[in-house]
């Protein structure tokens, strides 16, 4: 396989008409990273992996593979490789000649193409199948020999457009897996565009979330889920709460907020100004309830700082998920809240759709969104 190669987007900008569907965007994707661009749909990271695979120019901004410059090359001079969402294999082609077809369009002999897709195939576990037609195969083995097909040429980039949403969701826990192993076998970069929040986490060294053709941003699965940086993220990832708070006091420290119902909340950040409104972020599997008519366990400072900040809420409905019990929460002077508690949790202390409940949580576990 070629080496990996890193990919810059530099204040990259695409208009359709009128319309911005990419807005000055910059990232830096490192060499043998797999990166997820994640959002909803008409959010830019479709047309974005587009512009980097060379089927569609930016308006402006430059693209970088590698090092080189390669905004107005054609496709098969970027040393990438595109792995379409449909598969788009040929049906009358069998699969070893799908994966030599883009061999045989760069005119290689038909010995050399056919030995190189057999050794593809092979590291797809593909190859006892070379014979066979696309439509004699089942979803996830296509996908492989779409990967195949893509990693033929000795791409250093390969893009992926939704790789997965076009399988039963047993088979795409099973396929992203792969993907994930395969990326790793070959060690080249990888960019998955999808708009599935767990299969970017599950799969992504680097996480791009865009929104409205920008980067909302760009880290590490682990940071982006749990300390997004804004609340489009915080929502669009899933599993916060936010809450609306002002300011009471700040110093260089930190600073004293109070939120729905005279909520008290600390925050270790500096910079904020005494009555600025600020929203902030909570993960829902942080936050714990107790019924109203009981107190809750004052067991040690974490559980009394709890207590002060405890949200009188309303159960509107409880979600079974097997491991977790999911909560939506209705609490004057906020949004909906949800909290996930463990099945253990839950039945050590069951409540029922129409409960008044309290629902608090740490300070600790309580950061500012932009």
């Amino acid at each position: 396989m070629a080496s990996s190669s890193d990919v810059q987007l530099i204040d990259v900008t695409k208009h359709f008409g009128q319309t911005v569907a990419v807005d000055t965007i910059n990232a830096l994707i490192g060499p043998g990273t797999y990166c997820c661009l994640l959002g909803p749909s008409g959010c830019g990271k479709t047309t974005t992996l587009r512009m980097i695979a060379g089927h569609e120019f930016p308006t402006s901004g430059e693209i970088a593979v590698g090092g080189i410059r390669v905004t107005r090359l054609p496709p098969a001079r970027r040393n990438t490789a595109m792995m379409f969402q449909s598969y788009a294999l040929f049906p009358h082609l069998n699969c070893a000649d799908n994966v030599a077809f883009s061999l045989r369009m760069r005119g290689v002999g038909k010995a050399e193409r056919r030995k190189r897709s057999l050794e593809m195939m092979r590291l797809v576990d593909m190859d006892a199948l070379a014979d066979r037609l696309p439509a004699q195969l089942s979803g996830g083995q296509q996908q492989r020999v779409a990967l195949a097909r893509a990693l033929v040429t000795d791409p250093g980039v390969l893009l992926l457009d939704e790789p997965l949403s076009a399988l039963d969701p047993f088979l795409r826990v099973r396929m992203r897996e792969e993907l994930r192993r395969f990326q790793r076998r070959f060690g080249i970069t990888f960019i998955h565009v999808t708009h599935n929040q767990e299969e970017a986490l599950a799969v992504a060294d680097l996480v791009i979330v865009m929104n409205g053709g920008r980067i909302e941003q760009a880290d590490t699965a682990r940071a982006v889920f749990d300390r997004p940086t804004t609340a489009f993220v915080a929502r669009f990832i899933g599993g916060h709460n936010i809450l609306r708070c002002t300011v009471d006091a700040a110093d260089g420290k930190g600073a004293r907020l109070h939120g729905p119902q005279g909520s008290p909340i600390v925050i270790n950040v500096p910079g904020l100004a005494p009555r600025a409104e600020v929203q902030v972020a909570i993960r829902c599997d942080r936050m714990r309830i107790s019924r109203v008519a009981q107190r809750l366990r004052a067991v040690g400072a974490a559980d009394q700082a709890d207590a002060a900040v405890a949200l009188a809420s309303r159960v509107a409905a409880i979600e079974y998920q097997g491991s977790v019990f999911k909560l939506r929460l209705e609490a004057d002077g906020t949004e909906e809240l949800s909290v996930t508690l463990s099945d253990r949790a839950f039945f050590a202390e069951p409540v029922a759709v129409g409960d008044m409940v309290t629902v608090g949580w740490n300070d600790t576990d309580a950061h500012v969104v932009s």
